[in-house]
């Protein structure tokens, strides 16, 4: 009988050792892509697109001396401004007023004596006015409302990534004014003195301004 070679499945197939390599090899090259593909960022560098966490505080801090410098250059003296919102209020808001969402905002200046208050906000009496406007400064220590976020139009939601950032803007802003104006004075007693204003308000009632002031001083 004669013999054949024989041809073992380990022949046909290959051996192990041969098998892992080619797997390692295959294993090799992808990573090697994978590397070559592979950009590093340093944290912080201008290449570092993450978005840094809201803070109410910086934002505050930063944007306060911008939103105070607009509404100086926007404010209108008060018996001005009153008689062109009593003669035409579209017209007014025109001219001197920034769209908010509910409402116009409008910037304003004044001097006048001061009267009466209530959890920080005082009527002001201010000569050459109408008789029946009232005009009223927040002191603090709560300062409500979005007036200072709004009264430009340059800090718009677009800006935020939701609402509540959105609203703490507003908040962050009126805690920065009341450490920079308002924590110079004594918001106790101010009734029957003379006060300047520069300041901001949302006009819903034409008969009543809630001004939020960007500077105060007290005569």
């Amino acid at each position: 009988m004669s013999s054949q070679p024989a041809t073992t499945t380990m022949n046909r197939r290959g051996s192990p050792g041969v098998r892992w390599v080619a797997v390692a090899i295959a294993i090799l090259a992808l990573l090697g892509a994978m590397i070559l593909d592979t950009k590093i960022v340093t944290i912080g560098s201008a290449e570092d697109t993450r978005k840094a966490a809201f803070s109410p505080e910086a934002f505050g801090k930063a944007e306060f001396p911008n939103v105070q410098s607009a509404v100086e250059q926007r404010a209108v003296d008060a018996p001005t401004l009153a008689a062109a919102i009593a003669k035409d209020k579209a017209a007014a808001e025109k001219q001197y007023g920034v769209p908010a969402n509910v409402g116009t905002e409008f910037s304003v200046k004044f001097t006048g004596v001061v009267g009466e208050g209530k959890s920080g906000i005082y009527t002001v009496k201010v000569a050459d006015v109408p008789d029946n406007l009232v005009i009223r400064i927040q002191t603090g220590p709560a300062i409500n409302g979005t007036d200072l976020r709004d009264a430009t139009g340059a800090i718009t939601f677009g800006q935020f990534t939701n609402q509540i950032e959105y609203q703490n803007a507003g908040s962050a802003l009126n805690n920065e004014m009341k450490k920079q104006v308002l924590s110079a004075i004594d918001n106790t007693q101010l009734t029957g003195k003379t006060i300047s204003v520069v300041g901001v308000f949302k006009l819903i009632n034409p008969k009543g301004w809630l001004v939020a002031p960007v500077k105060l001083s007290v005569q």
